[in-house]
């Protein structure tokens, strides 16, 4: 015989247009009576609530709680449902190995949402709970499932993402999912919109060539030391007074600011590493009160580009190197890591964080990586992470 303790349980479900004072006079009808409450959810959509509440009781007061909530209903002019019956005491401990699954789109239709439950059911997942965490300037759904392997949630969501055009990221839930966590991205067509390469070879009239060059890098056709060494050569000659020019050329990406300044006052740490240039690219990584950074240097002698780059050239296994280092110096697991770029030379950094974003990326990028993002706003990475729109707000990081 099993030791485990029933109890009778009664399942209380409000529903109605919502007004001050429901929640009081539910649980003021329900004081007089020798129950305990099991649990509680709430909701309120356009202003239509929906309450639950799980309590244990006396079975022998069961119709008397029945017949007050009536009345209660009556009063309040809302419906209230009830269900009693026994049940095992395991049945409503909390669960545990739950996984997140969000979703962002824009828009994000029906057949989407059906897609996605469709797909968590064939692994044996349950969705424990659904509930939206942005609605603008992308909508982000935060479902909460239970009994399925994280792996294998992501694997059967991958086609979903490429047959509703959404992007899905898959994350453990538990504690570490608050824990501290180290963001680092590349910088180029990911933190700000512009190659800065490009920008410079515009001043030297080679900017045909160097996007040619470019964009086989960045689709892993060429090498990328070699490639960037090819690429620089062809500024051979400018004057650095060009650095100062491209700084004022560059723009963030749409809600790369907000990004970085939630992530600091949520107490999380941001790092950027780049194949670009240290010379370009500081002003504004400073000004943004990133610590940690990385980047290729320019050779520069008597004012003029000479067309070569310093070593350590950053590449990408150096993007992998300093994504470790920087995690070590702010004591964070590569668990709790997030690699966010677009390119083929972010690959080894993506496959080694806990979360690899591909950002707009490059259908190899998109594919190696754990989720990725394809709206053009780099704050919709926080809804990935758990953080709710209200919770930007809040930190008093408006979109930017």
């Amino acid at each position: 015989m099993s030791d485990e303790k029933s109890q009778f349980t009664g399942l209380i479900l409000v529903s109605g247009i919502d007004s001050p004072g429901i929640t009081q006079s539910l649980f003021d009808t329900l004081a007089p009576f020798a129950i305990t409450v099991l649990d509680i959810e709430q909701v309120v959509i356009r202003e239509r609530l929906i309450l639950t509440v799980l309590i244990s009781l006396n079975p022998a007061h069961a119709q008397s709680i029945e017949e007050d909530l009536e009345a209660c209903a009556q009063k309040l002019d809302v419906d209230i449902a009830t269900s009693f019956q026994e049940q095992g005491q395991s049945t409503i401990a909390a669960k545990s190995g739950l996984v997140h699954v969000v979703a962002l789109g824009n828009p994000l239709a029906p057949a989407t949402i059906a897609a996605i439950a469709a797909a968590i059911a064939t692994r044996g997942g349950n969705i424990e709970r659904i509930h939206r965490t942005a609605s603008y300037p992308i909508t982000a759904i935060e479902f909460i499932v239970s009994g399925a392997d994280q792996t294998e949630i992501r694997q059967c969501l991958a086609q979903v993402t490429l047959t509703h055009s959404v992007d899905i990221a898959v994350s453990p839930g538990g504690l570490m999912r608050w824990a501290k966590k180290l963001v680092v991205m590349d910088v180029d067509s990911t933190l700000i919109q512009q190659e800065v390469i490009e920008l410079l070879a515009h001043k030297s009239g080679a900017q045909e060539k160097v996007k040619e060059i470019t964009d086989s890098a960045m689709r892993g056709e060429l090498d990328f030391e070699a490639s960037l060494k090819a690429r620089v050569a062809l500024l051979a000659g400018l004057p650095d007074s060009v650095i100062s020019e491209v700084q004022s050329e560059i723009s963030l990406t749409p809600g790369a600011r907000t990004l970085v300044k939630t992530l600091h006052q949520l107490g999380h740490s941001v790092a950027v590493v780049s194949g670009g240039f240290t010379q370009v690219i500081e002003p504004l990584i400073k000004e943004l009160g990133i610590v940690h950074y990385r980047a290729n240097t320019l050779e520069i002698i008597d004012g003029k580009i000479t067309g070569r780059v310093l070593d350590p050239i950053i590449d990408r296994a150096a993007k992998a190197t300093a994504l470790q280092d920087f995690a070590k110096i702010e004591g964070v697991q590569l668990e709790q890591t997030i690699a966010i770029g677009d390119g083929a030379n972010d690959l080894d950094m993506i496959s080694i964080a806990g979360l690899g974003i591909a950002f707009n990326a490059k259908p190899a990028v998109k594919a190696a990586a754990d989720s990725s993002v394809s709206a053009p706003y780099l704050d919709s990475v926080l809804y990935l992470l758990g953080i709710t729109r209200e919770e930007v707000e809040e930190a008093g990081a408006k979109r930017k």
